[in-house]
């Protein structure tokens, strides 16, 4: 079927709407209309993979349009979440760790969907995928391994940001660290992910909740969402850290910490921001922490270094959890969003990248109607 999405065809276009094909399901497959998409950093990743053209997008949701002859819990009709893609047959897979298929990177950053082809063409010719989705589009035709039913009074957009990086900020506490109430945890960087972990700590109930950024305006959001204390890194006494600061804040260091930032000045506060046996999880590409000691300051201190994907969720059992939440009150994703529509995107993408907004989703009901 012909259908509009977003498609670039070099790492520096702005988003273009093109007409584009795009496969019928297959008979473990549905076809989604989409109706919302959330813009993610990956998505700028994305760009630079060197597979031209390509539709981006990989946090999105609609509503199932047709099911492939096998698809047994899925109909048209039902309102679904989409996830990242992977291949149901290796040993992480099998044993329940989806986050970790062999076949992860190839899948969703190959161009790909999990049958090894794109759904998508141009010209007759094939238009690179993205996480097995590609959602910057009107429909998506994708595996029903990788979606989720939501309830139908539930906004999707404001589920479609649950897909990658709302469950990787949130997981990273709940699924990975899952703190006990009288923990303590430092979470740096005040963007979609880190806010997400800011209310997954809450739901857990932290003793203290600290949040590390540079803009007042989103530490004050992180208080409202559940931080018990912040920290501006850009307003620290002269001759003081983050990790001091952080430390001094929580009585000589905190339980876990988490970098949702991917700077190395950041990772190595965060590493030194935990107390003796503390333990870290990363959540953002690294840069380069020069000159740091491990021996001392992470053998020696005891401390675990984390790396996580997707906040180890199994997209199917836990996004309905953050649904719940989010409908009882105690998870109100609602306040870091900021909609816009479909035709708006480049402008979503100038917003996010220019750190106007939190966590931009572009909506596409009313779409080149």
């Amino acid at each position: 079927m012909k259908m509009k999405a977003a498609v670039i065809h070099s790492a520096d276009d702005p988003y273009q709407f093109e007409e584009v094909e795009l496969a019928e399901p297959k008979n473990d497959e549905v076809l989604v209309r989409i109706t919302a998409s959330g813009l993610c950093h990956t998505d700028e990743f994305g760009r630079t993979l060197g597979m031209m053209p390509i539709v981006l997008g990989h946090e999105g949701a609609g509503i199932v349009e047709k099911v492939g002859e096998n698809v047994k819990d899925f109909q048209p009709g039902d309102h679904v979440a989409f996830s990242y893609a992977f291949c149901g047959h290796c040993k992480n897979c099998v044993q329940g760790q989806p986050q970790y298929c062999e076949k992860f990177n190839a899948i969703n950053f190959g161009g790909i969907g999990a049958d090894g082809q794109s759904k998508l063409s141009q010209n007759g010719q094939p238009v690179a995928m993205f996480f097995g989705q590609s959602s910057f589009a009107q429909y998506a035709t994708i595996s029903e391994e990788s979606i989720v039913k939501i309830d139908e009074d539930v906004d999707l957009a404001m589920v479609a940001p649950f897909g990658c990086g709302v469950q990787t900020g949130a997981g990273a506490v709940l699924n990975t660290l899952r703190p006990n109430v009288d923990e303590t945890l430092a979470i740096f960087g005040c963007g979609a992910v880190g806010f997400s972990a800011i209310m997954a700590a809450k739901v857990a109930g932290c003793r203290q909740i600290i949040a590390v950024g540079g803009n007042e305006h989103s530490l004050e959001l992180a208080k409202e969402l559940g931080a018990t204390d912040v920290v501006n890194r850009k307003k620290l006494p002269e001759g003081q850290t983050i990790a001091q600061a952080v430390a001094e804040i929580s009585n000589g260091g905190v339980d876990y910490a988490i970098d949702t930032s991917g700077n190395g000045n950041m990772i190595e506060n965060a590493i030194l921001s935990t107390s003796l046996n503390g333990k870290i999880v990363l959540l953002a590409p690294s840069g380069e922490v020069a000159n740091f000691n491990f021996g001392k300051d992470v053998l020696m201190a005891y401390r675990t270094i984390i790396g996580c994907c997707e906040g180890d969720s199994n997209p199917k059992i836990f996004i309905p959890r953050l649904v719940q939440l989010y409908k009882e009150g105690r998870f109100p994703v609602d306040k870091i969003i900021t909609k816009y529509p479909f035709e708006q995107l480049e402008q979503a993408r100038e917003d996010s990248n220019a750190g106007k907004v939190i966590k931009a989703v572009v909506t596409m009901e009313k779409s080149f109607s």
